[in-house]
């Protein structure tokens, strides 16, 4: 019995989304945040968290209006829910988390048109239920989260030589740290997501060729 088939939903869902079906490296979803907050790890972290948040609570309230929505209007009636989700998420950055909210300034947003979202309302949402529809929508997110939050990372320590905000390779090496100023510019996340999928892809398939071994040689 393989491990996909050991695992229950709720897991193969995780693992899809986390790793097998991947929405950055695999379906290649939500690429343009990379360019707008990934210089920073806390506006990334926020940005995603917004993300996640909104993908789960679109995917179970569709999924269980589902039987209700006509199919003519059913992707007008997906973008109402979705705006709603993002405005909730709006104001209570902007009420308890202002600085924040103005250094996104429009990018919260824009959260309606991250294509994650209707992805996993048009793709699960439609013929699942809400709790499983809404656990999708959030590890869809944390997929998303885990691949920005690691660009991130690697622009903010290489472009101003600190982790949230704080100091670290500048801390380390003093003057002898200098910035990388192409890691601040938005053309690095282009390489960074290329790296990222490439890596991925790669080691994916390793994976499968070492299971198919595994397999060939347990026979």
């Amino acid at each position: 019995m393989s491990a996909a088939k050991k695992r229950g939903p709720a897991a193969e869902i995780l693992v899809q989304n986390l790793w097998w079906n991947n929405p950055i490296f695999i379906q290649v979803l939500g690429i343009c945040s990379t360019l707008a907050v990934t210089n920073n790890l806390t506006n990334t972290a926020i940005m995603t968290i917004g993300v996640s948040l909104t993908t789960a609570f679109s995917s179970m309230s569709l999924s269980d209006l589902n039987k209700l929505i006509p199919n003519k209007v059913r992707m007008i009636v997906q973008v109402l829910v979705i705006s709603f989700f993002v405005i909730i998420i709006d104001i209570l950055l902007r009420a308890y988390l202002p600085d924040i909210s103005r250094s996104l300034g429009p990018y919260v947003g824009l959260i309606i048109t991250n294509c994650i979202i209707m992805g996993r309302a048009e793709g699960f949402a439609r013929s699942n239920p809400p709790l499983l529809s809404f656990w999708d929508g959030l590890t869809s997110g944390f997929g998303y989260m885990a691949v920005l939050m690691l660009i991130a990372v690697v622009r903010e320590l290489l472009g101003f030589g600190s982790l949230f905000g704080l100091p670290v390779l500048s801390a380390l090496l003093g003057a002898a740290f200098t910035p990388w100023t192409i890691m601040i510019m938005a053309p690095s996340a282009f390489f960074l997501v290329a790296l990222v999928m490439w890596g991925a892809k790669t080691l994916q398939e390793n994976m499968k060729i070492a299971a198919k071994a595994k397999q060939g040689g347990a026979k």
